[in-house]
């Protein structure tokens, strides 16, 4: 659990827009989490500018480095798009991975 909230914090602080709770210890804290789980919800919906919950390659570049970067690994179905729910699922699978 620790391992996945260090890689979702590590997801959101490349943006800048989490830099501040990214740098405090986390722990197991559920407000920290339920945190950052609202931080990566609204920066999806930030980045999918056309607001169908699809999240393409370009906009994951213009609005989520870190899922961009990631973006094959995470559209496991090569679909040319991403859904929060994928990088969520993502986020987990690295966190046990690790």
């Amino acid at each position: 659990m620790k391992k996945m909230l260090t890689i979702l914090a590590l997801c959101l602080a490349s943006s800048g827009v989490f830099a501040q709770t990214a740098s405090q210890p986390m722990g197991g804290n559920p407000q920290r989490v339920a945190q950052m789980l609202q931080q990566l919800q609204s920066r999806f919906m930030a980045a999918n500018t056309t607001q169908d919950g699809k999240l393409t390659k370009q906009q994951a570049a213009a609005g989520m480095p870190m899922v961009a970067k990631h973006f094959d690994e995470i559209d496991t179905g090569k679909a040319g798009y991403v859904t929060l729910p994928q990088i969520e699922a993502f986020l987990q699978q690295r966190g046990a991975a690790r």
